[in-house]
């Protein structure tokens, strides 16, 4: 029987979604545990995240010159994945084959998003299915579920079962409090938890050369507000991961160390991406978000939590302010309560684990 196992979505081609998986597994060693990740396996799964990566701007189709590119990002992430600590692989749909844990801990990322368009409504992330202990879970959210939506019995009983139960987010925290009559801890994202896994810069001389944009499908208020304040800092503007043609440079086939140590080097970040905004916390970055429909809940609640809310602009948001959120650190209050945040999760961690 394995000790510990940690269930999340692991094999996404996608930075933040990575970078949980990594810090989670680093963190938890760090308490002297050997962790492992459920290789959960299937095909359509599979299919449909490799069709998003090729194609991540749709409905705006991808450029010829880009498919190469996207590819290449492809094949830095499976080589990425390969270093994680995995068991043998199972199905996702029929998970008999799974060995016993003595605890399992579900998340981080949206692993109970029951509006994710294919990790959606599997029953093995609401613990279903798994030979286990103890099950607990860490930073779980519901993404871009709604609070308003309330949670179905047959969900709400698979949660039920869990010994520990903690989010990432506001809106997780009432889905829970309201579907299970309990109070969730809330607790941060893994790589606000866990920073030192995550690698820094390693070339001084770019530092403060650029501003890096994470995201796509950015209002033209939003780049229009960015891309003045960039000239009026006097840095380029380069896009990470995805097109962004108003961006004066692209790296679309960046792999997640490339990635990490791209934040960590730039002079300010502007995102519509959640992990755009850990990042820039983690490294202590100058930057500006705009809420997008599908992350609109997450980034809120992360902002609302961090004391960060002004970094979260909007169409009305006068371009003063743009320059001085890309111009300037995050506010000191924000690091005094990351730094709470952090012991809180901390303590709820070791509960899990002793």
């Amino acid at each position: 029987m394995h000790q510990l196992g940690v269930l999340t979505f692991h094999q996404c081609i996608n930075y933040g979604s990575f970078w949980q998986t990594r810090c989670l597994v680093d963190g938890l060693r760090a308490y002297g545990a050997d962790p492992v990740i459920l290789n959960h396996h299937s095909d359509r799964i599979r299919r449909a995240e490799w069709r998003c990566a090729l194609q991540p701007l749709l409905p705006v189709g991808t450029k010829r010159e880009d498919f190469p590119l996207y590819a290449s990002k492809i094949r830095k992430f499976v080589e990425a994945f390969a270093s994680l600590p995995l068991t043998p692989p199972f199905a996702l749909d029929n998970p008999a084959d799974l060995e016993d844990f003595d605890l399992v801990i579900v998340g981080s990322d949206e692993v109970w998003n029951l509006r994710h368009p294919w990790y959606g409504g599997y029953p093995l992330f609401y613990g279903e299915g798994l030979a286990a202990r103890r099950l607990a879970s860490y930073a779980a959210t519901f993404g871009s579920y709604p609070a308003s939506k309330g949670l179905e019995s047959y969900w709400a009983d698979s949660l039920r079962k869990f010994d520990d139960i903690s989010v990432r987010d506001e809106n997780s925290r009432s889905i829970i409090k309201d579907a299970l009559g309990l109070e969730p801890t809330l607790v941060l994202d893994p790589c606000l938890q866990f920073p030192e896994t995550i690698p820094r810069s390693q070339d001084d001389s770019c530092v403060s050369s650029y501003l890096a944009v994470y995201g796509h499908s950015f209002p033209y208020w939003f780049q229009q507000a960015v891309r003045r304040s960039a000239a009026s800092h006097s840095v380029s503007v380069v896009s990470i991961g995805y097109r962004n043609d108003w961006a004066d440079a692209q790296w679309i086939d960046a792999g997640p160390d490339d990635f990490a140590r791209f934040i960590a080097g730039a002079r300010a970040i502007a995102t519509n991406f959640f992990h755009g905004c850990v990042f820039s916390l983690v490294n202590t970055k100058p930057f500006v978000c705009v809420l997008s429909d599908y992350r609109c809940h997450k980034i809120h609640d992360l902002a609302q939590m961090v004391r960060a809310e002004r970094h979260v602009v909007s169409e009305e948001t006068p371009q003063a302010d743009y320059d001085a959120l890309l111009g300037g650190a995050p506010d000191p209050v924000t690091a005094d309560q990351l730094a709470s945040l952090r012991l809180r999760s901390r303590t709820y961690l070791n509960n899990v684990l002793n």
